[in-house]
């Protein structure tokens, strides 16, 4: 049988995991008796802890949100993933989040026993971040739960808005989700002025305090919102864009294109329409020759001539 202290630290590891807890389980995985499971039970809220417990056939102990943080305790998995996190968030976009990330790792990486300290700095020693883009603005963390927080409520937002050239204007819209794409984030919303579904750069996102009053919410533009956002995104900043006839079914050029490429439309059984786009034509060339299946360019012409300056080329090093 465990020792008090020990049975107590490992009751407690138990009553953390996101589910409800018999007196007859809790007994069976401590070894003890479901009355010494009372006591237990009875110690640890002695010592601040809120053990809820709920009667019933199915109801159960599960520790809920008290005033203090109580110590968590993470089996060795959950502490790799946690040091690993940090380390991410501490390079990543949203403001204030490095300094603070920073200081829980140190203080995650000082209790760690050694052979998880070693695999913790193993991943980081032997991994190579992608370099910040200068060009990505960081993310104000009051403003993403902000958001966060009129989204899971259906509050109407107001906030003002900074597009791409730089004015700014005042906006209504009812936020759904956020979503990060990149080194960005983006808030999919339905714009109240314009009648119709936006993506906001969060970055550019200024909110206006207090929120509006509660709407009823809308079906999503798709199911998929992070696909969504991607196409978006990325037509958005495309130079050229391209409307190309695929001469096979639209699952077949679905299967080979990711959303950030583009969107396949179905025509009939054995044809597809693909609207794609990138800042050269050279780039959608080579898309389209990747797609390895029989196409038409309807349009732009500059593209179709593109096209043809390839195959003579081709042909000429072929021969």
């Amino acid at each position: 049988m465990l020792e008090t202290s020990a049975r107590l630290l490992r009751l407690l590891s138990l009553l953390q995991t996101p589910r409800d807890w018999t007196g007859t389980d809790l007994a069976e995985r401590l070894g003890v008796s479901t009355r010494t499971v009372r006591n237990d039970v009875e110690r640890l809220r002695s010592l601040g802890y809120p053990v809820n417990a709920a009667r019933g056939p199915v109801g159960g102990y599960r520790l809920g949100a008290g005033s203090a943080l109580p110590p968590l305790l993470l089996d060795d998995e959950e502490a790799v993933a946690v040091a690993v996190g940090l380390r991410t968030a501490a390079g990543g976009a949203i403001a204030g989040l490095e300094e603070t990330s920073l200081r829980a790792l140190a203080k995650l990486e000082q209790v760690l026993p050694s052979r998880l300290r070693r695999r913790v700095n193993a991943l980081h020693t032997y991994t190579v971040p992608v370099p910040r883009d200068g060009g990505a603005p960081s993310v104000d963390p009051e403003v993403l739960t902000t958001l966060a927080a009129a989204c899971r409520d259906r509050e109407l937002l107001r906030f003002d808005y900074r597009d791409h050239a730089g004015t700014v204007g005042l906006r209504t819209a009812e936020p759904y989700r956020l979503v990060n794409w990149g080194r960005r984030w983006y808030l999919v919303a339905w714009d109240a002025d314009r009648g119709d579904w936006r993506t906001f750069r969060v970055d550019r996102i200024e909110p206006r305090t207090p929120n509006g009053p509660r709407f009823a919410p809308r079906e999503l533009p798709e199911d998929d919102v992070a696909a969504y956002v991607s196409r978006r995104v990325s037509a958005a900043g495309w130079r050229h864009n391209a409307r190309v006839i695929v001469h096979a079914p639209a699952q077949a050029v679905a299967e080979r294109i990711t959303p950030a490429v583009g969107t396949v439309e179905v025509v009939d059984e054995t044809t597809s329409v693909l609207r794609t786009g990138a800042d050269t034509l050279g780039t959608i060339a080579v898309h389209l020759g990747l797609l390895g299946l029989d196409f038409t360019v309807d349009d732009p012409p500059e593209l179709a001539a593109h096209l043809r300056e390839l195959a003579a080329r081709y042909d000429r090093a072929a021969g």
